[in-house]
């Protein structure tokens, strides 16, 4: 089963496989997520998901609990 992932704010939408990281989703789909240590402590890469859970986008992967994820990039000015 895939899943249908959403990138806001540009509505770019990509099918993953669950435990797909990512980071490789954003990448296959031309979405740019900021990184910093890609081990998860620097924060540089924290997406929102839909339920406003916020997770680090390079220790993460693909759920496959649903048949679809939003995911929210916004993007720090500090980094």
């Amino acid at each position: 089963m895939s899943v249908r992932v959403r990138f806001l704010p540009d509505d770019v939408v990509v099918a993953a496989e669950p435990g797909e990281p990512l980071l490789q989703v954003a990448e296959r789909a031309g979405v740019f997520i900021a990184t910093g240590c890609l081990m998860g402590s620097c924060h540089a890469c924290e997406v929102e998901l839909e339920d406003g859970t916020a997770v680090r986008a390079c220790i993460s992967s693909i759920p496959g609990d649903r048949p679809k994820l939003t995911v929210n990039i916004y993007e720090d000015l500090a980094w």
